[in-house]
């Protein structure tokens, strides 16, 4: 289960403040609709390897494409 936050932010000299815009409750991670992401390319592949040190593999979408990976339960 995963708890998908939008949420618009607003920095002030004391701290910064977040107002909840919408939260989704998401289920059933999609395993063929996240290969369907990366084959459209809302999912990228980032392989971070350096000179001298890896920082292994990590996958990047955007934030609006997250609840399309899990199905509607």
């Amino acid at each position: 289960m995963l708890f998908y936050v939008e949420a618009e932010a607003k920095r002030t000299g004391d701290g910064e403040y977040f107002n909840l815009v919408r939260v989704q409750v998401l289920q059933g991670f999609d395993l063929d609709k996240f290969v369907s992401a990366i084959e459209s390319g809302a999912v990228l592949i980032d392989f971070d390897a350096r000179s001298h040190h890896n920082h292994g593999t990590k996958f990047r979408l955007r934030q609006d494409s997250v609840p399309r990976l899990y199905c509607l339960c």
